[in-house]
């Protein structure tokens, strides 16, 4: 019988049952993508994360109930969360990470946790109708990173009444869909969906933000930025464009832990 640590933390929040709940396994050595994806699966979090504590660096791996992703933001937090806090000496303040997206960091900062994250760059592209269908409102732009559509809209009102079609979603080549808008307390807002995924609506996305952060920081001639994501729970992300990189903030709730018996 084997005795796996199971950890789950609601990330980009200081409220439990708010932000975005991720699942954390630390691991001393790799269990079969199938064994990873079954507890993914059982979890049944938008995110559970599994992280080798015996690499050097630490290797991340992220999955889906459905499939593995290549990054993602909210359950990088929730890990950096548990190494921190149960892993590493209480003087130490950065970890590095190992990933198939490669070279990630988290860093403590003022009672958050931010993620160091590669920036993605927005390429604005044409007639995509299939958004429009899905979202039953036509944007103002649609831009295209390495992942995501990103759908820019007139406002804020807009992103939190938006109804969406998950459906016709699910039908994008993408891994998903950001909608987005300038915000009226926070410099912008969004909402993210990735039907694709098996995830309708993410509550918290910070991968998203390597997308929108470029964009945004054009937009609106700044390099730090505040963004709040809209959903049933929502959560805020203190963002900063550095160069090629994006710095992701968020607070983080410890919520549960226990054992996994395989």
């Amino acid at each position: 019988m084997h005795k796996i640590s199971l950890y789950q933390v609601d990330a980009f929040t200081n409220k439990i049952f708010k932000g975005n709940p991720a699942a954390v396994c630390p691991l001393e050595e790799w269990l079969s993508d199938e064994v990873m994806l079954s507890i993914a699966s059982e979890n049944n979090l938008s995110e559970t994360a599994f992280v080798n504590v015996n690499s050097s660096p630490f290797f991340i791996r992220w999955f889906t109930p459905i499939t593995e992703v290549d990054l993602c933001g909210h359950a990088t937090l929730a890990t950096a969360r548990i190494l921190f806090d149960e892993y590493l000496p209480k003087n130490i303040s950065e970890i590095i990470f190992n990933s198939k997206s490669g070279e990630l960091k988290a860093f403590k900062k003022d009672e958050l946790i931010y993620l160091d994250f590669p920036k993605d760059e927005p390429r604005q592209v044409e007639g995509y109708s299939l958004i429009t269908q899905g979202l039953g409102k036509q944007p103002m732009d649609v831009f295209k990173g390495k992942d995501d559509f990103l759908a820019i809209f007139e406002d804020e009102q807009v992103i939190k009444s938006m109804n969406p079609n998950f459906k016709k979603i699910s039908e994008l080549d993408s891994r998903g869909l950001i909608i987005s808008a300038r915000g009226v307390s926070e410099d912008f807002v969004s909402r993210c969906f990735y039907p694709q995924s098996g995830i309708d609506e993410d509550p918290v996305t910070g991968s998203a933000h390597t997308l929108m952060v470029p964009y945004w920081a054009a937009v609106l001639q700044k390099n730090k930025l505040l963004a709040c994501q809209y959903s049933s729970r929502g959560g805020f992300l203190k963002c900063q464009l550095l160069g090629d990189r994006v710095l992701i903030g968020g607070a983080s709730v410890r919520y549960m832990q226990g054992k996994i018996t395989l």
